[in-house]
């Protein structure tokens, strides 16, 4: 159980990137888990392997920020190119990028060991706490989570927040007011980059590996898929998204079986989307809502229409 909980962790990180590039800026990418990837691979090079590739051996606390970071400026050099677009433009640019990324490290055996990629990944030991113990691990994960969801949710109430979201609704009011458009939306891709470096970090300990398939053209749709069907708009549904694609893909797949994981996931988020455009989250409110107006009605009634034993109280 902490397993899975760790790994809806982890995807929701991932998938939280995109709450802040998609929901706050209004730009969709495709490129989430390739940025998560290449903070990945980089703790795979800069700490130790088991493959005899590289290898480093830079300790943890040095690795993972510089994974961290790498993937932050890897993030923004992608919305550099990305930004001067927008709409299907965008997605088709971060799409390509994706699949960049996975062929190069399929293909290059120098720095990425090719298709086999890296093994024996597993995290450190902290203080005396062996992080590579499910329950730890499980901590750690919902600690780096609840500091990505408040960041998020800080950043989103500060000036660059509210910049951000000026640029998704009229770029030319902000321009007009002195913004640049540009600098702000490559700033965005910074922070989400950060937020998805994170989360590589967390995948790599997690899975113990990294390899192309881990970066693949169809896992990086099933990031949107959990944006969206969380609730694109709310960093919270990133990871309400992200739990129940997690569930469906660890006890679903034996009833439906793996070939027809993508075909029950397809039909769900269908039906989300139609139910709530705005994914599970505004389900939860729209049901929120009903049940508080409805609680507010029948307390009316009972205000202006008291009785007791059967009999109206004067």
């Amino acid at each position: 159980m902490f397993q899975i909980g760790a790994q809806a962790l982890i995807l929701g990180l991932i998938a939280l990137s995109l709450v802040v590039l998609a929901g706050y800026g209004g730009m969709v990418s495709l490129a989430q888990l390739s940025v998560a990837g290449i903070a990945g691979y980089a703790v795979a090079i800069l700490g130790s392997n088991s493959t005899g590739v590289l290898g480093l051996n830079w300790p943890w606390w040095l690795y993972a920020p510089a994974a961290i970071l790498l993937a932050g400026i890897v993030s923004a050099l992608i919305g550099a190119i990305a930004v001067r677009t927008a709409g299907i433009y965008m997605i088709m640019i971060t799409l390509a990028v994706s699949m960049g990324v996975f062929f190069l490290a399929q293909q290059n055996y120098t720095i990425f060991n090719g298709h086999s990629g890296f093994r024996g990944l597993a995290p450190p030991q902290v203080f005396g706490v062996a992080w590579s113990s499910a329950v730890p691990f499980y901590y750690l994960c919902l600690g780096v989570a609840a500091l990505g969801y408040v960041g998020v949710v800080y950043a989103a109430r500060s000036t660059f927040g509210r910049a951000l979201v000026g640029t998704r609704d009229n770029q030319r009011r902000m321009r007009a007011v002195g913004y640049s458009v540009t600098l702000v939306r490559v700033m965005a891709f910074f922070l989400s980059g950060l937020i998805a470096g994170a989360a590589g970090v967390l995948l790599v300990w997690f899975n113990g590996r990294i390899s192309p398939g881990t970066i693949g053209v169809s896992e990086s749709i099933g990031i949107l898929v959990i944006a969206v069907i969380g609730g694109m708009r709310h960093p919270i549904g990133a990871f309400a998204g992200a739990l129940l694609y997690v569930l469906l893909k660890t006890f679903a797949i034996d009833i439906v079986g793996a070939d027809r994981f993508n075909t029950l996931i397809g039909m769900i988020f269908l039906i989300i989307v139609f139910a709530s455009p705005d994914g599970l989250f505004g389900l939860w409110r729209r049901f929120a809502r009903a049940t508080a107006s409805t609680s507010l009605s029948a307390l009316q009634i009972r205000w202006t229409n008291p009785r007791k034993n059967g009999r109206r109280v004067v």
